[in-house]
């Protein structure tokens, strides 16, 4: 997409599109007078860029308790002094806010959840920013730039668009493609009010980054309501990423100008109704942003140079925790290799794709000879889940609570098509083989065995955090391996503040089933003893 776009070539684009009749299939419109009277509306070529301030809500995708229909993203610590910065004709925007620091990694933005490598957020005031293809994030004031990953930049990049304005200058850009279509909407409770007539809508579809196709759904005043696409998920593939905007919150700022102050961001589904997917969560970032200014632009945004230079390579990590254990680490999230007498069994896929990968090719180097034929997947959350598909491709049989089992079977371990970035299932699905994929399910207590090693993989509960939480114990080693009960740092236990409901959890999970510990090995972090672990745990009461 171009970095430069000026008012007066994009009034002269709008105005030579042909308003004469055009030849067209059933059911579809030109779309020309449709994008001409939608920006004339909200006076579109006399806008560069904008300002807009308040505060808003995030919300943590992927992190919900437990998956089900009507089962919303919770949301994270609330997002004050909020000002971003979108200026289309430089391409540049700039999103600032304070939030409390909390659990939050440090580039959760809003709905983005962990990536490799991302450390705790330490302050409050968290800046993100977007130039090009470039993308990064400052965590605290004055504080050092960090890269943000192709993806993340991308998303950022592609977001900056997804608003009326922005809908409305892309679609006249060069390789945009604009289609039109109509329909009767009842208009959804909340965003307009109850409804008893239908309203006759315009949909606008165009072409964004040469990959994205985006809708815009505008009403009988020429307000765009909704504006739609899908970006790529490594859990769920395709999903559905869009921003709502009523009638109401558009504002008159003065020379033609009308911008919305209402935002309602979704990542997922907010139908639940006729969502194909188990996971129906949707809100993930909202709020009223009445301070807008018009062609407020800021100072330039310029890349830092360790942006420029940032590559993101996937490491992984060996550390041999007790013969035949591995801990596979390099990165923010950790997987554990088992040896077996005839297979691997491998705790935890997180992440993406790209990262399992890495880490099975790790698994084959150590052990060449042996299949790996398990994958215990401690629970549900997204962050954590990334590359159970990976494994599935591999012919692993994925161990899972029984709450997951509708959510992965219909949502995560599926052949659906994933175009936009399609992955080893997606271009390879094993339907020749696939009698030989298994899924297994646990309530309480499930065990693996081979010669002289077990494992015994245990449900931990009650967990405010999540439901159906797996930990896997190996009685011989002393070892018991986990994910989110106990994070610690590079460090160890030194460094972590204070205990919290699930280290305390925890130690009362292993004293009730009486399991002999010597050592944690945490999904985040290093692995520490029991004895330190229970004493800090115990420190806090």
């Amino acid at each position: 997409m171009p970095n430069r776009l000026s008012s007066l070539v994009l009034a002269a684009t709008l105005m030579a599109v042909p308003a004469a009749a055009q030849e067209l299939p059933p059911g579809y419109l030109d779309p020309g007078p449709i994008l001409r009277a939608a920006a004339e509306a909200i006076g579109v070529s006399n806008l560069r860029c904008v300002t807009i301030s308040g505060s808003a809500y995030a919300g943590m995708v992927g992190q919900q308790r437990l998956n089900g229909y009507e089962v919303d993203w919770p949301r994270g610590e609330r997002l004050t002094n909020y000002r971003r910065t979108m200026n289309w004709d430089a391409g540049t925007s700039v999103e600032a806010f304070d939030r409390e620091p909390g659990h939050n990694p440090a580039s959760w933005k809003w709905g983005l959840g962990w990536r490799g490598g991302t450390p705790i957020q330490q302050n409050s005031r968290q800046l993100f920013a977007v130039n090009g293809t470039h993308a990064w994030h400052v965590d605290g004031q004055g504080g050092a730039p960090t890269a943000a990953p192709p993806e993340d930049a991308e998303r950022w990049q592609l977001d900056m668009w997804l608003n009326p304005h922005g809908f409305l200058k892309a679609a006249m850009m060069s390789g945009a493609n604009p289609r039109a279509t109509w329909r009767w909407e009842l208009g959804e409770m909340g965003r307009d009010g109850a409804t008893i007539s239908p309203e006759k809508m315009t949909i606008v579809s165009i072409t964004m980054l040469g990959k994205y196709r985006v809708d815009a759904t505008i009403n009988g005043e020429n307000l765009l309501q909704r504006i739609h696409t899908w970006v790529p998920d490594p859990v769920l593939g395709d999903m559905n990423y869009e921003h709502e905007f009523t009638n109401a919150s558009y504002v008159d700022l003065g020379d033609g100008i009308r911008f919305p102050t209402g935002w309602h961001h979704h990542q997922g589904w907010d139908d639940n109704y006729q969502a194909q997917s188990v996971n129906a969560g949707h809100n993930a970032f909202g709020g009223t942003l009445a301070d807008i200014r018009a062609n407020d632009c800021d100072d330039p945004v310029t890349v830092p140079d360790v942006v420029l230079r940032a590559d993101f390579p996937v490491e992984v990590t060996t550390l041999e925790v007790a013969d035949g254990v591995w801990l596979l680490g390099g990165s923010s999230h950790n997987s554990v290799a088992i040896e077996f007498d005839d297979y691997i069994t491998v705790v935890e896929a997180p992440l993406d794709e790209r990262r399992s990968l890495a880490v099975i090719d790790e698994i084959v180097r150590l052990v060449p000879d042996k299949p790996i034929r398990f994958l215990i997947n401690t629970h549900q959350h997204h962050d954590h889940i990334g590359g159970l598909r990976t494994y599935m491709h591999v012919g692993a049989t994925i161990v899972t609570h029984w709450k997951n089992y509708e959510f992965y079977t219909q949502d995560v371990l599926n052949y659906a098509p994933r175009t936009l970035d399609p992955d080893m299932v997606a271009l390879w699905p094993p339907t020749e083989l696939a009698e030989g994929y298994q899924y297994e399910t646990v309530r309480e207590n499930y065990w693996l065995g081979g010669g002289e090693r077990s494992m015994h993989v245990s449900y931990v509960h009650p967990l405010p955090h999540v439901e159906g939480m797996l930990v896997a114990y190996l009685p011989n080693e002393k070892i018991l391996i986990e994910a989110d009960l106990f994070d610690s740092t590079g460090s160890g236990v030194s460094g972590v503040t204070e205990p919290t409901p699930a280290n305390r959890t925890l130690v009362g999970h292993v004293r009730r089933l009486g399991l002999d510990v010597d050592t944690i090995v945490p999904i985040h972090g290093v692995p520490v003893t029991w004895s330190d672990f229970v004493a800090f745990t115990e420190s806090g009461r």
